[in-house]
């Protein structure tokens, strides 16, 4: 399953910076245009559990879930513009967004807006996607009218549904309410998804800050996500300058210098595994051909689709999965352990695959 998230900010706070400390990438930073195409860069998903399972079976190679990070190349500079255009086609093709929100000092280069003020910076962002989706809705509903005037009465009870649906949204939103925050039918979700209303996507606020605020970012973090976390929306802070560098280093002495701030992870990595997890998605696991390989998966997805994730052709021959969870393979030490001691089992079409499991998918071509 792709994974693709877009990166927004104002100019200089930091949104270049972000990506390149996520994507361990080289952007250009420090330079503002709204012609400029977006940086397109693949992270790998933070995954503790890959490690144990490589020392257990030695595999030839370890693969990890990916995920791709998109550095929208126009920001929204000057907000009474509104989002429309190329930010506006970029952010509706990503999965989940990342709002980069300036919290750092630094006076060689002042902020857009003239101060510093990270909450005023989360309320406009999140306003102008509230406008944003307020504007699509309005024209939905100036269609639905039009399609209204001539609908055959097959058409018009599911046309008069939409029009239901899309007012209530509206009214919504007008209240200051993400679509994400809405509760919604799963038929809803689905009748809105072909919209790409832009509030209705996961957002993690990535507060950017400096070298000297790392000691607080703990404390940040708590105070932040107690008045904007929402239902997939978080708050992640970590100083992108840092990490983007840190990237650039072979990954012991990244340790070593993490260490000397008295950072006990990559704040890159708390961003990739927080924008991971707001889409609902876990892995599992795979053995086979000398490697070990996690595959993300949304919650709820049966056996044989997760096969699909792999090739359409296991789902289409599927048979039935042998599975055995993370943890008793761990404790087994081989699947053949884990055979001997029944922990190992055999699941059909319908299994609801697990966080962590790890999966033989026995199929016919």
């Amino acid at each position: 399953m792709s994974l693709d998230t877009g990166i927004i900010g104002l100019p200089q706070s930091g949104r270049t910076t972000v990506f390149n400390a996520i994507t361990k990438g080289q952007a250009d930073t420090g330079t503002y245009s709204r012609e400029a195409s977006a940086n397109i860069g693949v992270a790998r998903v933070p995954e503790p559990r890959l490690g144990p399972l490589s020392d257990m079976l030695k595999p030839k190679r370890v693969v990890a879930a990916s995920a791709t990070y998109i550095d929208i190349g126009t920001s929204v500079k000057d907000l009474s513009t509104g989002i429309g255009g190329k930010l506006l086609n970029q952010l509706s093709a990503a999965d989940a967004m990342i709002n980069v929100v300036r919290a750092f000092t630094d006076d060689s280069i002042p902020h857009v807006l003239g101060s510093l003020d990270p909450d005023r910076d989360i309320a406009n962002m999140n306003l102008e996607l509230t406008f944003s989706d307020l504007a699509l809705l309005e024209k939905r509903q100036q269609r639905i009218e039009e399609s209204l005037k001539g609908a055959k009465p097959a058409e018009r009870g599911h046309l008069l549904r939409e029009e239901e649906l899309t007012t209530r949204i509206r009214a919504s939103l007008e209240k200051d309410m993400a679509v994400r925050e809405m509760e919604l039918t799963p038929d809803e979700w689905k009748a809105i998804s072909g919209f790409q209303l832009l509030s209705a996507k996961p957002l993690l606020i990535a507060l950017n800050i400096g070298e000297d605020q790392l000691p607080a970012a703990s404390e940040l973090d708590t105070q932040f996500n107690s008045r904007y976390a929402r239902p997939r929306c978080r708050v992640v802070s970590f100083c992108a300058k840092l990490e983007a560098e840190l990237g650039q280093l072979p990954e012991s002495d990244a340790q070593v210098m993490r260490s000397e701030y008295g950072l006990n992870e990559s704040g890159a990595d708390r961003a990739i595994r927080e924008s991971y997890a707001l889409l609902g998605l876990f892995p599992f696991f795979t053995i086979a051909s000398g490697e070990v390989r996690a595959w993300p998966i949304s919650a709820g997805t049966e056996a044989a689709k997760a096969a699909g994730k792999i090739h359409t052709d296991m789902e289409r021959g599927f048979i039935r999965a042998e599975v055995v969870g993370y943890g008793d393979l761990v404790k087994c030490g081989s699947i053949a352990e884990a055979k001997r001691r029944g922990v190992l089992r055999l699941e059909g079409h319908n299994y609801v695959v697990q966080d962590g499991d790890v999966i033989t998918f026995l199929f016919n071509v």
